[in-house]
């Protein structure tokens, strides 16, 4: 028995490979995210196959799971499939990979197309250090604290955005990361229409607000330099530190550094009691 996951072409079925082929035609039962898609897939490659096809996706992923892991111990072999990219980033597999490691059965991985990785190499950006984000959350206020938790991050950012809410996206990131802020939208990678745009935060809301936006969104922004948190950090405790000796108390310069700055009192607020603390 064995449990494998198998990366699938973004979009052109020529980046499918020989070994993908091979594991669609020997698997004995296959979880796809979409069987159509699946199905599809199969015709472009030229895979034949005879195994039983079970439908996996985020709506029944923790019932198939349980399910996935009692075929496995029975001693069936499972191929895990999604619809594009690699099962368990940002889309179905996670659970299953991980219960199988916990239950000692045998897991293979094989690589293939990545869409966070693809759009990193596009973007131009530094790619020695990064994160992937996942999806950007759905609501503004909750996408404006992802990207707050994000302001100095010192690693190239990558994530995925849904094409009806990329200018949304871009506004908020452009309220915490700044105009300036260097990025690239990833739009239909290996697909007929690719296209990248590079370009500052501002530039890119320019680009957002004169197209119709379609297709799979993969968006990457540059990290701030390094020490940029604890310059900014230090600035904040001077500036509180200026406003207290001219007479203004504690919580009256952290609102005015606050509002100057326009980020959260909190973070100010975090800076002067670090300060503090290491004094």
């Amino acid at each position: 028995m064995a449990l494998t996951l198998a990366a699938t072409p973004l979009g052109n079925p020529l980046d499918a490979s020989p070994r993908l082929k091979m594991a669609i035609e020997n698997a004995e039962i296959i979880a796809a995210e979409d069987s159509r898609r699946f199905h599809r897939l199969a015709s472009d490659i030229g895979a034949s196959f005879s195994a039983r096809i079970l439908s996996f996706f985020e709506g029944n992923e923790t019932n198939r799971t349980v399910e996935l892991l009692a075929l496995l111990r029975e001693g069936r072999n499972v191929l895990v499939l999604t619809d594009a990219g690699m099962p368990t980033i940002s889309d179905p597999g996670f659970r299953l990979l991980r219960d199988a490691v916990a239950a000692n059965i045998e897991v293979h991985v094989i690589p293939g197309p990545s869409a966070p990785t693809m759009a990193i190499a596009l973007s131009g950006l530094p790619t020695d250090r990064f994160t992937f984000e996942g999806f950007a959350p759905r609501t503004s206020g909750a996408r404006i604290a992802f990207y707050e938790s994000l302001r100095f991050e010192e690693r190239t950012m990558v994530l995925f955005e849904a094409p009806h809410r990329l200018l949304d996206s871009l506004q908020d990131a452009q309220s915490i990361l700044g105009s300036d802020r260097a990025g690239a939208i990833c739009r239909e990678m290996t697909k007929t229409y690719e296209e990248t745009i590079r370009g500052t935060l501002a530039q890119l809301i320019e680009w957002a607000q004169g197209h119709e936006i379609l297709g799979e969104i993969t968006l990457v922004f540059a990290g701030v330099e390094v020490g940029t948190e604890t310059a900014t950090n230090s600035q904040m405790v001077a500036q509180v530190r200026e406003y207290e000796s001219a007479g203004m108390d504690r919580k009256d310069a952290i609102a005015t550094i606050a509002r100057e700055l326009d980020i959260p009192k909190k973070l100010v607020y975090a800076a002067v009691v670090e300060a503090q603390r290491k004094n």
